[in-house]
């Protein structure tokens, strides 16, 4: 195990195109925080993090002596130490839902965005893609509910939707104008317009949608 080096601030590394390391740049911009950004390549990460992340991964949060390497962990690190603006429940009912919100969309929606980006197989990709589509087109109608995903408010959980829904023209995915779509590509709107989520993309994130 490496020796962890003491920081005076908080440093990012961060992969510029995976929507992990996505989901925490808009919480970092949501909170304001000012953080030593480092974009890297997990196919080749900088030589330094193999001694602060056993698994040589991205992205890694470092703030002082704290390395974290997991994002969930990271987002609610961030809400706790700056908490303003809040981005989960105050209630714990609440917050175990926005909590289970984002281990479905990991479990449901991820994997095949992983699947998509990272498979050979002819097969794999136009089934992944064919699923995410439907995932995501499944629950366009509850945007019509409430202006963010289940919630008056934006959280945790749209911010790790919202690099997904960015994404879907470079996947291969298509959603089009439709009454279903319609509310969905409403919350899509409110959401890439917000000046935390445009404040967090990547160049590369930025070519994703021209």
């Amino acid at each position: 195990m490496g020796v962890v080096t003491k920081r005076s601030s908080m440093t990012f590394f961060s992969d510029s195109t995976s929507h992990y390391s996505h989901r925490v740049r808009i919480v970092l911009a949501e909170k304001g925080v000012t953080v030593d950004m480092v974009d890297a390549d997990s196919a080749h990460p900088p030589a330094e993090l193999a001694d602060l992340n056993p698994y040589n991964s991205l992205p890694t949060l470092v703030d002082r002596d704290l390395v974290l390497y997991e994002s969930k962990v990271m987002m609610e690190y961030l809400d706790e130490r700056f908490p303003h603006p809040p981005l989960l429940p105050v209630y714990p009912v609440a917050r175990a839902e926005s909590r289970l919100f984002i281990h479905r969309i990991e479990k449901d929606w991820s994997v095949l965005v992983d699947a998509i980006q990272h498979t050979r197989s002819d097969n794999v990709l136009k089934k992944s893609t064919k699923e995410l589509r439907d995932g995501i087109m499944g629950i366009a109608p509850i945007f019509a509910e409430k202006p963010f995903f289940m919630s008056d408010e934006f959280t945790l959980v749209d911010c790790c939707i919202a690099p997904i829904l960015w994404r879907l023209p470079s996947l291969g995915v298509e959603i089009r104008s439709s009454k279903q779509s319609k509310p969905l590509q409403a919350y899509m709107d409110r959401l890439f317009a917000r000046e935390s989520f445009q404040e967090s993309l990547s160049e590369q994130e930025r070519e994703m949608r021209l």
